[in-house]
């Protein structure tokens, strides 16, 4: 709500200390865009009654003073503000943004967020660009934003923007892997990066040709996998051709994949915020086979509704009360890359006939926040058209595009085991 403090996760975010905690999500379509004022009259009507988006942020106090170590950043209102004017139009593309936007903070007194039109990366095509504070608003509520301009849209409900989720959470079930889900400050093993021309942050984007997505589902013996579990079994792959020791026994410290984990119930669906928990899952880089890499990952993001407990608030609370020196005490642990080298976020949207303002939607591409040093964020964006992949790296200039290439590679790795198998059963049938 206006003028309250940031619940701890947001607080985190808001001290980002690898770059503006900035993200977003792009989507790219067919066809002349669309005038300004025809964008800007959209958004004031399918998003004008929303609190969310006119506020703004305010710091606890300057480094280094006390104000910082012991305060919270809040939200302030800011009424009458129009929603048209975090509109605007850019002579440029998707990349020239990321290189641009996502290392310049918002400024202060105005809404942290903009609605940008871009060039496409080719003639007839143009992008729309959500980009955003990330203490603002989460990937879920971005795809219900954008999902309300689309031309089946409709205007979103104020009060259920508002409906946050409240004791009972949806939570991943515990991976049954690696001796159940980690301890808050467990480490386990570092995966080394290519770390490839100046060290700073990169960002890559390729698209995903979808028979080699959709045979890749059919790797898994005996059933057909789901995209994440495609996902998350690639990028384990990747990190396994990192490691120098990659046929480690079962005795080796796992390799943890963080994971954001969508937290809200069935009935708080259009909550615009951030509701979503980061999880720690193991990563299946001891076995050499795709398939079988692909089949440990099956169900590691199971999710189950239930109420949070008593020690889960109280922890929470207490450690917001100074979130600066949690920050500081925990950082150095949570942020190295023994804790987690690489993050994987998918997002999606599902609907059919998916149009702006008469213009097909192409891709659905994401902008991850710079990632901690020596880690790689790897994000799926998905539509009915397809699938795009973003890396985004903190460690050489080169990097992105290397693991992105690395991804492909495993990607192809499973399409063609999963084809094998189909001739198998082919045959036998």
């Amino acid at each position: 709500m206006p003028g309250s403090h940031l619940p701890l996760l947001e607080e985190g975010m808001a001290r980002w200390p690898f770059g503006p905690p900035n993200a977003g999500i792009a989507l790219d379509l067919t066809g002349a865009p669309p005038a300004l004022d025809e964008l800007r009259a959209l958004v004031e009507e399918r998003w004008k009654a929303l609190p969310r988006l006119t506020q703004t942020l305010v710091a606890p106090g300057a480094r280094p003073g006390l104000a910082w170590w012991t305060g919270r950043h809040r939200w302030a209102r800011a009424d009458g503000h129009e929603l048209g004017r975090q509109v605007d139009g850019v002579d440029g593309t998707l990349r020239d943004a990321v290189r641009q936007w996502f290392h310049t903070p918002f400024p202060a007194g105005r809404p942290p967020w903009g609605l940008h039109l871009l060039r496409g990366s080719a003639q007839g095509e143009f992008s729309l660009l959500f980009r955003m504070h990330h203490s603002l608003l989460d990937g879920r509520s971005l795809t219900t934003l954008l999902r309300a301009l689309l031309d089946d849209g409709r205007p979103l409900d104020g009060a259920a923007s508002l409906s946050a989720p409240g004791p009972r959470r949806r939570t991943a079930r515990a991976a049954p892997a690696a001796g159940g889900p980690p301890g808050v400050l467990t480490t386990g093993r570092a995966v080394p990066l290519p770390h490839q021309g100046a060290p700073e942050p990169a960002y890559a984007l390729v698209g995903l040709r979808t028979d080699l997505l959709r045979a890749a589902r059919e790797a898994a013996p005996g059933r057909t996998a789901t995209t994440n579990e495609v996902f998350l079994a690639a990028v384990s792959g990747v990190l396994r051709s990192r490691l120098p020791d990659r046929d480690a026994g079962p005795a080796a410290r796992p390799v943890w994949l963080s994971v954001p984990v969508d937290e809200r119930p069935d009935d708080c669906g259009e909550f615009l915020g951030n509701a979503f928990a980061n999880v720690r899952v193991p990563a299946p880089v001891t076995l050499a086979d795709p398939a079988a890499r692909l089949t440990a990952c099956s169900g590691l993001l199971t999710t189950v509704t239930r109420a949070r407990s008593t020690s889960e608030r109280l922890v929470e609370g207490t450690l917001a009360v100074l979130p600066g020196a949690t920050m500081a005490l925990a950082g150095g642990k949570i942020f190295a890359p023994a804790y987690a080298p690489a993050a994987c976020s998918y997002v999606h949207l599902r609907e059919q006939g998916q149009t702006l303002a008469g213009r097909p939607l192409r891709s659905l591409n994401i902008v991850p926040m710079v990632p901690p040093a020596g880690t790689a964020t790897f994000a799926l964006g998905g539509c009915t058209q397809g699938h795009t992949l973003s890396v985004a790296t903190n460690s050489g200039s080169q990097d992105a595009t290397l693991l992105a290439e690395a991804f492909l590679t495993e990607l192809a790795s499973l399409a063609e085991g999963g084809r094998e198998r189909a001739a198998d059963d082919a045959g036998r049938g």
